[in-house]
């Protein structure tokens, strides 16, 4: 079974929540304006109050020293805001001082500092301002009359040279983390929280950024949370539950696997935990609050907080809190189920209320998986709206929910208030370093009764910063109430306008600057439709197509010479007929497969599961990457060989250019995409004109005849194309050698490469088109700059997803020495928490192996790793002791790259260490093993990036992500050098190496002259 369970035994909200996910945007909108309550005096006095507040805001802002007037300043639309950004997110972790003097010459070159000096009435922001214009001036900042500024700065570098700079940066990034950070420990927050500036607020501590990867991370966390805590007890002693401080939680901080596929296990082993630090938090008499996080986390997070929230122990406190998104198109379900359990488990929940923190990404995340839609809203003004909606349901439920308004916005401010009324058992909250001046003018008054409690961030800036200054680039800060708050240059009334009328007066609800998910590529063709794997429902029903599915050994019968040949002899009759079917018949019909395809995607999703051992997750994309091969070789055939390019020449005369098939094409397709590589390559003949011999893999014919019977049902000719399943040594030599194949599609191995190679060669006639992609030693480069925890990510899903029988999957690690000890120690604890197993489980990270034959390749090169090499990780995982096909995932360390001789196709990583100084020997280095498919490079040096490219041989090269999955006709996947001939699968070159060019000459003067020519005779 693939999850314990597939329908949570769930009250009807919950499946509310899970519906709004994918509903339509309009619906939702619509559906949020017809019960929000608020009249239009009401919407008077809020515009009124808003208006007093941002001109209250504005009048103060130089006596604020906060991170609001430096984003102002710093606005991240601009270069200098960005690279600052970047300065901040990656200086303070950089190690060793010849990196961060690369990364400091790579940012700062080619800004323009010096017009942002004096432009801010901040102290603050000029004294960061100096440091950034390589000054020093934040180590010790004086009042210097200064004119000419150029001069100033060639003197300084002059005398103070690189090492002063990188201190001055470094201490100017301190200064701007120290904006975003409370304190670097919980007892040195708890004493800034008691300045006199801050006793007026309430606070809540959260003490960690970045998600923990390995156990011993989740285990220090808990350590932290517990410790801190621990540290609050007894402060404010005499004051009630809502007035003391608060801990906030992270859940994905407490288990290294915190996501939907590991559910049972998650549940099974962090409730606990976070339920240890619930008690803690009672026993010490303060709030403990659960963070939201990514919306494919939502299912997870609510079943944990319904099994603490039920839990006898804690029957007597109501200082569990849970953050509400007000983005997510289901959150004012979520406020529903919040009340609902709050009633059945006879306790009062805090809610605090937040517009949302992830949108980029959730964006981002569902056009990547092809989602029906998102599940957030596309238009601020509609967030807003559907905060105002929540909070409007909070407030009428403050018998069970203590209200928690989180907000910078003077507009959201007022319309809480405004529909709060005489109530004020509430609190509003801001993020430490930003709103002051907004609150400042709420709670001046003493008498006014308004709460405000402070969310403030606690840890290392090396650490939290990184993850602080994501959030805040993800989040666009630029286009934030909190740069339109303070900037003067924009009217008032735009700043206070009503998103109720703004929302109302759209033509189109759904912003039209971002697609829905199946709308991507526009009008050229539909993104292939994902599965959401977060989903329950989806999920049953996927595992019901599994359970049900089997596999009947031989009923796929190998080709015989005869069958070969009644093949060639219909495929090179039917030649012609097909390359004169209209290009719109060939596409249509390419289209149409799709279609069926994603009709019949559990099924497909099934047999790739059952014969060729794929993932859940692996088959799912495996489906889409067919139809996305599908849908895209049909709108280039359309782009391409639908009409004659016209070309230019001399009057009186028409010539044109046309693409044609060039017969028949042998199509040889490989286990590891046994549905996509196959139908990308069938697919392109086809929509090229040519009739096609699709030979399969021996390990997957099942797969190929189920790809071949949707063509025939989508109404493709069946003489068109044949499927001769069998081995290749016979069935592809058979057809190599035949004079009417006409070319020849390949993936698989460098050496079967070039055996095709000479036998095509040898053949007596035309030369043949042969289309060879073959695989690599794929590296990935890891310089000092780098975020640790999106490496081991990046490494451990482009290394071990899809056992690494990938031709794109990583083979070696490059890391830069200054940071190869903390990265491999994350990494091999990362490692250890993946699931080897059976792969119609959704918990499994890495399945089999396709055979006992690859099995026994993998375990003889670990044979030769273990005399050679060091091993750092191999999985506990008691698979591979068994009879199936099953490889411990192992991690080796090198002392060369060289010791690699060849291409290790399965889960096995080699690490090598460099030295900062030895990068070019890295380059010679694998360039030197002569393959050129994948590359990834981590690195915030922009710099760094372009040297490694510009010097690289390599196919694919992918920055700051995982190095596998490429998308067709967004990420053309293809090498060079040993990895292939090209030109790249998905891209638009791809089709014309399956056609012929022809040129047609009219001469149009040579009867009755040239009319043209003589029309234009009079003219000027």
């Amino acid at each position: 079974m693939m999850i314990s369970t597939m329908l949570p035994d769930t009250v009807d909200v919950r499946l509310q929540i899970q519906a709004a996910y994918k509903i339509d945007e309009s619906a939702a909108v619509k559906n949020l304006l017809n019960v929000i309550e608020i009249s239009s005096a009401e919407e008077s006095r809020i515009s009124n109050q808003a208006r007093l507040l941002v001109e209250h805001v504005r009048a103060n802002r130089r006596k604020k020293i906060g991170l609001d007037s430096f984003l102002l300043e710093y606005d991240l639309s601009t270069k200098e805001g960005v690279t600052l950004m970047c300065l901040a997110e990656s200086l303070l972790r950089v190690p060793d001082k010849s990196t961060a003097e690369l990364l400091i010459r790579d940012k700062i070159a080619g800004h323009d500092w010096a017009k942002h000096l004096g432009h801010s009435d901040s102290l603050f922001v000029n004294a960061s301002t100096w440091a950034l214009m390589l000054t020093g001036s934040v180590v010790q900042w004086q009042t210097e009359d200064v004119h000419d500024i150029e001069s100033f700065l060639e003197a300084l570098v002059a005398r103070s040279g690189e090492p002063m700079i990188r201190q001055a940066l470094t201490h100017a990034m301190h200064v701007i983390g120290n904006q975003f950070v409370m304190g670097e420990t919980i007892a040195t927050a708890l004493k800034r929280s008691a300045e006199v500036a801050n006793v007026k607020y309430r606070y809540t501590f959260d003490m960690l950024g970045e998600a923990a990867r390995t156990a011993v991370q989740a285990e220090r966390y808990f350590d932290a949370y517990r410790d801190a805590i621990r540290t609050l007890k007894g402060v404010n002693g005499d004051a009630t539950l809502y007035d003391r401080p608060g801990i906030s939680v992270k859940l994905s901080a407490l288990h290294p696997r915190y996501e939907y596929s590991q559910r049972d296990r998650v549940l099974r082993e962090l409730t606990p935990r976070i339920l240890a630090l619930a008690e803690e938090a009672r026993n010490a008499g303060i709030s403990l609050c659960i963070d939201a996080e990514e919306a494919n986390r939502l299912e997870l997070s609510l079943d944990i907080l319904e099994s603490i929230a039920g839990d006898q122990r804690l029957s007597d406190w109501n200082g569990l809190g849970v953050v509400v998104q007000a983005y997510l198109k289901g959150a004012l379900y979520q406020i529903d189920w919040l009340a609902e359990l709050a009633g059945r488990t006879h306790r009062r929940l805090m809610v605090r209320l937040v517009k949302g923190a992830y949108w980029d990404a959730e964006i981002k995340r569902g056009q990547v998986e092809g989602l029906t839609g998102y599940p957030v809203f596309t238009r601020k003004e509609a967030t807003d709206v559907s905060y105002l909606v929540c909070a409007q349901k909070i407030l009428k439920n403050t018998d069970c929910l203590y209200p928690q308004f989180a907000t910078h916005n003077a507009h959201t401010l007022a319309a809480v208030d405004e529909i709060a009324g005489a109530h004020r058992k509430f609190e509003f909250q801001r993020l430490h370093g930003m709103g002051e001046s907004l609150y400042g003018k709420l709670l001046q008054n003493p008498d006014s009764n308004y709460s405000c409690r402070v969310y403030a961030p606690v840890g290392g800036h090396k650490d939290l910063l990184a993850y602080l200054v994501r959030r805040l680039l993800e989040n666009g800060v630029n286009t934030s109430f909190v740069n339109r708050l303070a900037d003067d240059t924009l009217p008032i009334r735009e700043v206070v306008a009503s998103p109720i009328r703004t929302l109302t007066s759209r033509d189109q609800i759904p912003n039209p600057r971002i697609p829905c998910p199946r709308d991507l590529f526009a009008q050229d063709r539909l993104n292939s439709a994902g599965l959401d794997l977060t989903d329950p429902i989806e999920i049953y029903r996927l595992n019901e197509a599994i359970r049900k599915f089997t596999l009947t050994v031989g009923d796929v019968p190998w080709s015989g010479d005869d069958e070969i040949e009644r093949a060639l002899n219909a495929a090179s009759n039917a030649a012609g007929e097909w390359d004169r079917t209209p290009v719109a018949k060939r596409t249509e019909i390419l289209d149409q497969c799709a279609n069926l395809m994603e009709e019949n995607r559990n099924e497909l999703v099934a047999l790739c599961i059952k014969e060729a051992g794929k993932t859940i997750a692996d088959s799912v994309s495996e489906v889409r990457e067919a139809v996305d091969f599908l849908h895209y070789y049909a709108a280039e055939a359309r782009r391409q060989f639908q009409v004659p390019e016209q070309l230019p020449g001399p009057t009186g005369e028409s010539n044109q250019v046309s693409l044609h098939g060039r017969g028949v094409f042998a199509c040889i397709s490989p286990w590891n995409f046994p549905l996509a590589i196959f139908t990308g390559q069938v697919s392109a003949a086809l929509a090229a004109g040519n009739c096609v011999i699709a030979k399969p893999a021996e390990l997957t014919p099942r797969i190929a005849r189920r790809a071949v019977e949707l063509f025939f049902e989508a109404g493709l000719p069946e003489e068109v194309l044949h499927l001769m399943p069998g081995e290749g040594s016979r069935v592809g030599a058979r057809l190599t050698v035949d004079s009417r194949i006409a070319g020849v599609a390949f993936t698989g191995s460098f050496e079967t490469a070039k055996i095709i190679n000479r036998t095509l060669a040898e053949r007596v006639g035309p030369i043949v088109a042969f289309i060879a992609e073959t695989g690599g030693i794929n590296a990935m480069i890891v310089d000092s700059t780098a975020l640790p925890e999106q490496v081991v990510d990046d490494v451990l899903t482009s290394s071990f997803q899809s056992a690494g029988q990938r031709c794109s999957s990583l083979r070696i690690l490059l890391i830069q020495d200054d940071i190869a000890d903390e990265t491999i120690n994350m990494l091999c604890g990362a490692a250890a928490e993946l699931i080897v197993g059976d792969p119609a489980h959704l918990s499994t990270d890495v399945g089999p192996v396709i055979d006992q034959k690859a099995k026994k390749n993998l375990l003889a090169h670990a044979g030769q790793m273990d005399k050679i090499a060091t091993l750092l990780f191999k999985s506990d995982s008691r698979s591979e002791e068994e009879a199936d096909n099953f490889f411990a995932p192992r991690i080796y360390l090198l002392d060369d790259i060289r010791q690699l001789e060849r291409e290790i196709f399965g889960p096995i990583l080699h690490i090598v260490r460099y030295r900062v100084d030895e990068i070019d020997q890295v380059i010679e280095a694998v360039n030197g093993t002569g393959f050129g498919l994948t590359l990834g490079i981590h690195s915030r040096i922009d710099r760094f990036v372009e040297y490694l490219h510009d010097r690289l041989k390599v196919g694919n090269t992918y920055v700051n992500r995982n190095m596998i999955g490429a998308v067709v006709g967004v990420q053309p996947f293809g090498g060079e050098g040993l990895s292939g001939t090209g030109p790249k699968a998905g891209g638009s070159r791809y089709l014309q190496r399956f056609a012929v060019e022809r040129t047609l000459t009219i001469n149009t003067s040579a009867i009755g002259g040239n009319a043209v020519l003589l029309s234009q005779s009079g003219n000027d």
